[in-house]
């Protein structure tokens, strides 16, 4: 298991991974949309997002924390 002091990084890992997955699907649909070169098109898409999603969600989850926290009453 992974410790609990990282789950901050591993959060921001699946998040990442998951969010660029489904809006790199999204964006290959609407350029191309269901050809058979969809999934290998996508998956394209998808790794070279995912290594830019990652590093941006880990600066700015704390910035969006802080949103929230200013929004919300506690």
């Amino acid at each position: 298991m992974i410790s609990p002091r990282f789950a901050p990084v591993v959060f921001g890992f699946v998040l990442s991974a998951m969010m660029s997955f489904i809006v790199s699907g999204i964006a290959t649909f609407r350029t191309v949309g269901l050809t058979d070169a969809f999934v290998s098109l996508w998956l394209g898409a998808w790794l070279p997002s995912w290594l830019v999603a990652f590093p941006v969600v880990l600066v700015v989850a704390p910035l969006a924390q802080r949103a929230v926290s200013s929004l919300v009453r506690v």
